[in-house]
């Protein structure tokens, strides 16, 4: 038995999620939507965050909260 016949029937990585995956158009599809909307939710919280971070005290309703107590009297 040569390599190549051997690594035929072990399979590896790329194989499985061939079989699991990308076999049938309509999962395929399924998977590149499914992956395309978490991928933008995880993105989008990540710069949020990021930006929140960044931006602590310098925001409109800080600065607000804070100059309805310095002019009470």
């Amino acid at each position: 038995m040569d390599y190549a016949a051997q690594r035929r029937g072990q399979g590896g990585l790329f194989e499985g999620l061939y079989r699991v995956i990308m076999r049938r158009n309509s999962v395929y599809v399924t998977f590149v939507i499914a992956g395309a909307f978490l991928g933008e939710r995880a993105v989008d919280y990540g710069v949020h965050k990021l930006w929140e971070h960044n931006n602590v005290g310098k925001r409109y309703e800080v600065k607000r909260e804070l100059n309805k107590h310095e002019f009470r009297a």
